[in-house]
């Protein structure tokens, strides 16, 4: 017989401290810019780990840095600062991204965390005026945090997996959720994109962040893969690839 739905994929969260008022979260997906995104902040920040995700059921994912194994959803934090990240590396799909965000607003709420920021990438088709963050949150996040015009609310569509469910929480509770959403290039590291979620978030929590290294590793990418198109081209004249940086 087929498994029930308790027998699949489940996720816990277990952190070291109480973490700070408000959680900054990226998810693994296309184009990496949230990915990109959180971990410059840590790095800038200076943020060390506090805490872990741990996915069962899953295919297991290890990274390692400096020859050193992590965990591939992780939390960081400083007591200094009002602002816990999430990094997630391990890609969780859509179908389970209820159960990711079960896992997170139950200790989100046990906490006392009130806020959720969470930066994301998504591959639709989009023109050079596109190149912007815009965003879809709740109520109270909008009139805590964006009550100016300087980030634009995404007109129509849908979100699925983890941030929808994490928004839909934040519909009909004291929590407030706010996902900042920028278009982004889906076959390749999108840097100029992590460039976007990162000043975007610096400007709504004032986190001090310089994304100047980061624009500066984003035009090296961008480079690189304007160079690699035109050699496809040479090679391939109808164009059978995607021109991501042109």
């Amino acid at each position: 017989m087929p498994n029930s739905p308790r027998d699949g994929p489940s996720f816990s969260v277990t952190h070291e401290s109480a973490p700070s008022d408000v959680l900054v979260a990226g998810f693994a997906s296309f184009g990496l810019a949230e990915l990109t995104a959180v971990d410059y902040l840590i790095k800038n920040l200076e943020l060390e780990q506090t805490g872990f995700v741990r996915a069962e059921g899953l295919p297991s994912i290890t990274p390692f840095e400096k020859g050193r194994p992590r965990h591939p959803l992780r939390l960081y934090s400083d007591d200094d600062l009002d602002v816990t990240v999430l990094v997630a590396e391990q890609f969780v799909p859509p179908v389970l991204g209820e159960r990711l965000a079960a896992a997170v607003l139950d200790w989100t709420e046990s906490a006392g965390v009130s806020e959720i920021a969470v930066l994301s990438g998504v591959p639709i088709p989009h023109g050079p005026d596109a190149h912007r963050t815009f965003y879809v949150a709740t109520d109270d996040y909008r009139e805590r945090r964006l009550d100016d015009d300087r980030v634009p609310p995404m007109e129509s569509g849908f979100l699925d997996g983890t941030n929808a469910s994490l928004l839909e929480r934040g519909i009909d509770s004291p929590l407030g959720v706010g996902v900042f959403i920028t278009p982004v290039h889906a076959q390749a590291p999108d840097a100029d994109a992590a460039v976007r979620l990162v000043d975007t978030i610096d400007e709504t929590y004032d986190l001090g962040v310089d994304s100047g290294p980061l624009a500066s590793f984003a035009a090296d990418v961008r480079r690189h893969y304007e160079d690699l198109a035109e050699r496809i081209e040479e090679r391939e004249p109808d164009g059978t690839y995607d021109r991501m940086y042109m």
